[in-house]
């Protein structure tokens, strides 16, 4: 009798342990999705800020460049305050830039290290035609990032460095000789927010479809 306990708490446990390993392999892969798309959401919320921050810089720097401005120490000193808060954006972006590149390279990487563990040849070649379908949509938005991040940097570039000219030159000639490269600077803005609006497309449709996915 028992042996025959004994017996049977062996074989439980090692069905628990079975089911424990099983479970451990199946959440893995939903983890690293979640991560992905969380990765994601967080660089979707970041992009609307941006393009927020953009169109303030934009209208104090036209504020400031404006002909017979009269308050151009007020001016100045909103306009510099928003092209700070632009700097730490633009380098909060190229962290989390590269981070959803990485996550999305792990998510896909293991995805496909799993998929050759198939043995039925089947459901092999279904996961392969999925993972690949949304490996297409995913890998549009690293590609879309590089060229928003080098934008992105240019801008900021220039941006800070007619606050750098306008804090040794805030005289009416100083600003009335800043204002063309300042209405240059003011396009490639509007340039910036277009790529950014379209990268975010890119990202919520690779979050629709990852989330459909069910993985």
């Amino acid at each position: 009798m028992k042996t025959t306990n004994f017996i049977g708490l062996v074989f439980i446990g090692l069905v628990l342990v079975a089911v424990t390993g099983f479970s451990g392999c199946a959440s893995t892969g939903m983890q690293r999705s979640t991560e992905a798309r969380a990765t994601m959401e967080t660089m979707d919320n970041d992009i609307k800020l941006i393009v927020a921050q953009l169109d303030a810089a934009g209208a104090s720097l036209n504020e400031l460049t404006r002909p017979g401005q009269s308050d151009a120490k007020k001016a100045f000193d909103l306009y510099s305050d928003n092209i700070s808060k632009l700097i730490e954006m633009e380098n909060k972006f190229s962290r989390k830039a590269d981070e959803m590149k990485d996550r999305g390279n792990e998510y896909f990487e293991e995805w496909q290290k799993e998929g050759n563990k198939y043995k039925n040849s089947e459901i092999q070649r279904l996961s392969e035609q999925r993972r690949m379908e949304l490996a297409e949509i995913y890998d549009r938005i690293p590609v879309n990032s590089i060229g928003v991040k080098d934008a992105f940097k240019a801008y900021v570039s220039d941006a800070k460095e007619i606050q750098i000219y306008l804090s040794n030159d805030l005289t009416s000639r100083g600003i009335e000789a800043i204002a063309p490269i300042a209405r240059r600077v003011a396009n490639e803005g509007d340039q910036l927010k277009y790529e950014l609006k379209a990268l975010e497309m890119s990202i919520e449709r690779a979050r629709a479809a990852m989330a459909q996915s069910g993985r």
